[in-house]
């Protein structure tokens, strides 16, 4: 058996056209889905129960990236566990045993997909950021412990063994996968299982996203802070890359890139030099939308 773990927060608008997919997928496994929802008001449940999903509940004011995932996991009856948000879509239907092969055939222990904006519906900048860090080449094993748990597996084994960290504000894949590359298991990128990953977040929204996962990189790895100095290298180079690549129709996008790169590197650059109080105040409005927010996903990585 394969257990899909999917967590939901108002995830109506996509889980269906996910499930869909997943109930496609070639493979000769039993396959069952889990659904760790953190309070949804919208349709996300009633869709679940149509697809027969098992679903999980967790409190908001209990709820952290890793700890919703060790939720799923908890209650998975399948050797491999597959994370994958609700509102990624799987783009062919060998998704699933490409993702897996590799941890079936003992190269790795932990392995992550590729990921694709969605044309006309994604911001530009976010299919540029997909583009950098989900190439077309895969890497099994790769070199490093990134990871991004919007589309990965795990061994049941190995996660059993390490278990996400329930702390983090995010980057809780990269945080496991560090310490999984510390023991000498390997972590593997599969370019061939590959997904749509559709995010449809006001700026603010952005910004919040990665402030959170600033502050989440500076617990895994304390060395690492973004001065004001570098952040604004940082913007200028992504800016100058994005321009470059946008081609005579696509003029009319640059107000959004140059206002997708500032809330990029404004809120690595805040979350970088916030004081843990403040992080203590933040973490609901890390984990939850405003209600005048409308429906937002669980995160950029999620």
């Amino acid at each position: 058996m394969i257990s899909i773990v999917i967590r939901t927060l108002n995830e109506q608008k996509f889980l269906s056209e996910c499930l869909i997919a997943i109930s496609r997928q070639k493979i000769d496994d039993q396959i069952e889905v889990i659904i760790v929802d953190s309070g949804s008001t919208d349709r996300t449940l009633e869709i679940a129960k149509d697809f027969n999903t098992n679903i999980v509940y967790i409190r908001k004011e209990e709820f952290t990236f890793g700890r919703s995932l060790n939720y799923g996991c908890d209650v998975a009856n399948g050797g491999i566990i597959v994370m994958i948000s609700a509102h990624c879509i799987p783009t062919t239907c060998d998704w699933l045993v490409n993702l897996i092969t590799p941890i079936r055939n003992g190269t790795c222990a932990y392995t992550y997909g590729r990921q694709v904006a969605r044309e006309g519906v994604s911001k530009y900048s976010e299919g540029m950021v997909y583009r950098k860090y989900f190439p077309l080449q895969s890497a099994v094993p790769q070199v490093g412990y990134f990871c991004n748990n919007a589309n990965a597996a795990i061994s049941r084994k190995l996660w059993d063994e390490f278990r996400f960290n329930e702390s983090l504000t995010g980057l809780e894949d990269m945080e496991l996968a560090k310490r999984i590359v510390g023991e000498e298991r390997k972590v593997g990128y599969v370019a061939n299982a590959c997904v749509e990953h559709i995010h449809e977040e006001n700026w603010r929204r952005i910004r919040i996203r990665y402030e959170r996962e600033s502050i989440a990189l500076h617990q895994i790895e304390p060395v690492l802070s973004i001065s004001l100095f570098y952040a604004i290298k940082l913007f200028a180079a992504a800016l100058r890359s994005d321009l470059i690549s946008l081609n005579i129709f696509e003029y009319h996008l640059i107000a959004q890139v140059v206002m997708y790169r500032f809330c990029q590197f404004y809120g690595s650059y805040r979350g970088s030099h916030i004081s843990r109080n403040q992080i203590s105040k933040m973490k609901a409005e890390y984990f939850y939308p405003k209600a005048n927010e409308g429906t937002v996903k669980l995160g950029v990585r999620e």
